[in-house]
């Protein structure tokens, strides 16, 4: 069978030759494969190199691309502008008789508060524990682990203790490494509630260069008297505020028993501002409220901060009260007949905060 199959082929290639036709049909088609063949050959060669090339500049990139620079990324506006908080796990997981978390209230203050939901895209929350990134992730939110070897950052920093101390110098730590990256940011504790979008009432201008919460406004925006507070801030990333932010952890070392916030004080205080030559604003208790000074216009506020307050229970009983006067607000003032008594609302007063501040006291004496 085998020996017929190759005679049949023999004499088609027998009666090929002797029909010229059918030769230069058979000639034309073995040359058509061989260049068809070339050219695969060659397109292959070249989509290696390419793959090459490209695989090479992907892994370029990965490796500039850490996980810190694809949280900012992520998180960050048209103008590298990013929204942080920082978090352990005392603020997103409380013990047995909580019956909410200060991470929960931070979040529901973007739900109710006015053109403040589309900020979530915006906001990076660093977690300083396996808790709270869990936690974060858990909401899906835009989340980073901030890992530091030899401390354990996760259970409560009692306000001015040894450890709350760190933390706040690690924080400020991690905020330098934000500014050189190229990233200007708001930074916001996570006991303030915004309940308008706050972005409105910082200035536009590009020259300034730090604009900063006050626990008492004392009329001037420029007015270097005022008591700060690094609760709330937006910071520009440029030569002067990296120097700035250098100069103020470079001190930690020097001001035992003083928060980092004392220390920025200290260091406006004695003219860091004018060597530097920056440009700051001191905001307004009316927008930017905190427990300190109260704002007295709820149709104007737009954040309000749980600070000169002790504890974190104090601050989540206080902060609840905060949230049910401004749904209460809103309730008014979607009423037309009902606003003028919007004019007339205060908020509650804040007695787990002053009891915070007895039971230290107390405990102290």
């Amino acid at each position: 069978m085998i020996q017929k199959h190759q005679n049949t082929r023999m004499d088609y290639v027998k009666h090929s030759i002797g029909n010229p036709a059918l030769l230069l049909f058979f000639l034309f088609g073995f040359f058509y494969l061989c260049i068809w063949s070339s050219s695969i050959t060659n397109s292959f060669s070249v989509f290696q190199k390419e793959s090459l090339s490209a695989l090479s500049n992907t892994s370029n990139i990965h490796v500039a691309q850490d996980d810190l620079e694809e949280a900012l990324s992520k998180a960050s506006m048209a103008d590298k502008t990013v929204i942080i908080t920082i978090i352990n796990k005392a603020y997103a997981e409380q013990d047995i008789k909580a019956d909410i978390t200060m991470l929960d209230l931070f979040l529901e203050s973007f739900w109710l508060g006015e053109n403040t939901r589309p900020l979530l895209d915006n906001l990076l929350i660093v977690a300083m524990d396996q808790t709270a990134y869990d936690r974060c992730l858990f909401r899906r939110l835009n989340c980073y682990m901030l890992k530091t070897d030899g401390l354990d950052f996760g259970g409560e920093k009692v306000y001015m203790s040894e450890d709350f101390i760190k933390m706040m110098w690690r924080r400020t730590q991690f905020l330098i490494e934000v500014l050189k990256r190229g990233y200007n940011f708001i930074f916001t504790d996570t006991d303030v509630m915004w309940l308008r979008n706050p972005l409105v009432r910082l200035s536009t201008n590009e020259t300034k260069d730090l604009q900063i919460s006050t626990d008492n406004f004392l009329g001037d925006s420029q007015s270097e008297k005022h008591l700060i507070n690094t609760g709330f801030y937006y910071i520009r990333s440029n030569n002067k505020t990296i120097k700035l932010l250098e100069k103020w952890y470079a001190m930690k070392d020097n001001a035992t028993g003083q928060k980092e916030q004392d220390v920025l004080l200290n260091l406006i205080g004695g003219g860091i501002i004018r060597e530097l030559n920056l440009s700051v604003r001191f905001l307004d208790t009316r927008y930017f409220s905190g427990f300190c000074q109260d704002s007295e216009d709820l149709r104007a506020v737009a954040t309000v901060h749980a600070n000169c307050c002790r504890s974190i229970s104090a601050k989540v009983n206080d902060l609840k009260a905060v949230l049910r006067d401004w749904k209460r607000f809103k309730k008014y003032a979607s009423y037309k007949r009902l606003a003028n008594v919007t004019a007339n609302l205060r908020w509650s007063l804040h007695w787990g905060c002053y009891k915070s501040w007895k039971v230290a006291s107390t405990t102290m004496g």
